[in-house]
């Protein structure tokens, strides 16, 4: 399949992009001393994004090398700035990194050095230094890289929509434009033996290589145990299109998401806001390796809980705990019924898919103790709403929101039936919104 790296224009992200623009020119100063200057003595301004994501069915699989069937969606993060390779000897901007956000306060400077280190505050900076951190070895030598970065984005925080990795990819893409082609990736010996860069298969080892990177980032400077799933999405995802993601290898494939009858996907925010870097997220990745050691016992095979079927389950039974049980449980069948909605998918069969999704959230529900009487009662009103396929939790957990196959003619008065039932419920308010499959990262060009 043809794997271009998608580009845009400012119209589709308009908003983002006038927002980290304003943001720039407030903060950073034209006539400080500069990067790499062209013959006029200005600096190129680069301008990427990278969306969030929304995930149909395969929950806390990849952290366990399963299957995931996540979308992009049409909230992303933007990335606004200028910067380039500087000779080492520039001391007063060589290495020199300073970024600002739209939803956090002050500018923030680090180095960018092989020695770089996390950041103790502010917390979100390393989010975007611990990408910069992946990309470090692939600075020519005799040369530092050096920015400034604006960055807006519009995924809501702690939604279980995926706005780290929004930003992280984001920023790797920014960094991968300012290194250019010849250093992006060249310490990567996965980009390096995939052929010229520009052919299928070399972007397609980009796109992995950026998600690798970018989990890397999460996993050693934000302390978030995540899995491959966002980070790869955000980088892999196509307008129009939903990836299945074998997170072992990892690669990925597309699954169709078309057709006259196709539903519409309805977000639903239960404003139950989470934190993937605590809590009991941390856990469920302890207690699925101690379900993975146990079954190891009775199927050396076995290498990743991926591997497992329910059959071995029942052998290695004795060896766990009821928690830890149902935790691998779920995991084995939740990969498994991803791989049957890429099949649903693709042939259209939109009933089918909806009970993947139904029994997906009964999985997360009572055997891997992901959800909560918010998001349960979410998925409670849509699957008993006329024209509504199948509903379930997306994202971590524990808040968030929930994702909802619906037939397009029901969209506007299921969303309505949720604000209302959610109210009356439980006496607060969600946010709705319909989404379609989004492009993953881009470069907009000014």
């Amino acid at each position: 399949m043809a794997t271009m790296a998608p580009t845009d224009t400012v119209s589709s992200d308009g908003e983002l992009f006038r927002s980290a623009k304003a943001l720039f020119d407030d903060t950073f100063v034209d006539g400080e001393p500069s990067f790499l200057e062209k013959d006029d003595g200005k600096v190129a301004i680069r301008c990427t994004a990278a969306p969030g994501r929304v995930n149909l069915i395969g929950e806390h699989t990849d952290y366990t090398g399963g299957y995931v069937l996540p979308m992009a969606i049409g909230f992303s993060t933007v990335c606004y700035g200028r910067g380039g390779l500087v000779p080492s000897s520039s001391a007063d901007v060589a290495g020199r990194c300073r970024i600002v956000s739209s939803s956090q306060e002050g500018v923030v400077s680090f180095s960018a050095a092989p020695d770089m280190t996390k950041l103790s505050e502010p917390k979100w900076a390393n989010y975007v230094a611990g990408v910069v951190a992946q990309y470090v070895s692939d600075v020519p030598e005799g040369f530092r890289l050096a920015f400034d970065l604006a960055v807006a984005g519009n995924v809501p925080l702690g939604s279980g929509l995926s706005s780290s990795a929004s930003l992280e990819v984001s920023v790797a893409k920014f960094v991968e434009c300012l290194l250019g082609d010849d250093a992006s990736f060249s310490s990567s010996g996965r980009v390096g033996s995939a052929g010229p860069r520009g052919g299928d298969a070399a972007e397609k080892a980009v796109v992995v290589e950026r998600a690798l990177r970018c989990q890397r980032a999460e996993n050693a400077w934000c302390d978030s145990s995540c899995g491959i799933m966002d980070q790869f999405v955000s980088s892999a995802a196509k307008a129009g299109v939903v990836v299945l993601i074998d997170c072992r290898i990892p690669d990925f494939e597309p699954a169709k998401f078309a057709g006259e009858n196709a539903p519409v996907v309805v977000v639903c925010n239960s404003n139950v806001t989470h934190s993937i870097a605590g809590g009991e997220y941390p856990v469920r990745v302890a207690q699925c390796k101690t379900a993975t050691e146990a079954l190891q016992k009775v199927n050396p095979n076995i290498k990743m809980l991926r591997d497992a079927t329910l059959e071995d389950l029942e052998k290695a039974r004795g060896g766990m705990d009821d928690v830890t049980y149902r935790r691998a449980k779920h995991v084995i069948t939740e990969n498994k019924r991803t791989v049957e909605a890429k099949v649903a998918l693709d042939a259209g069969e939109w009933e089918v898919m909806g009970k993947l999704m139904n029994g997906s959230h009964q999985s997360m529900k009572i055997d891997y103790e992901v959800s909560c009487k918010e998001i349960d009662a979410l998925v409670d009103l849509a699957q008993a709403f006329p024209g509504v396929y199948g509903s379930r939790l997306t994202g971590g957990g524990f808040g968030g929101c929930t994702v909802t196959l619906v037939k397009k003619e029901d969209v506007a008065n299921l969303m309505h039936n949720l604000k209302k039932g959610y109210m009356e419920k439980l006496g607060k308010e969600c946010t709705c919104f319909e989404t379609s499959p989004a492009n993953g990262a881009r470069e907009i060009f000014l």
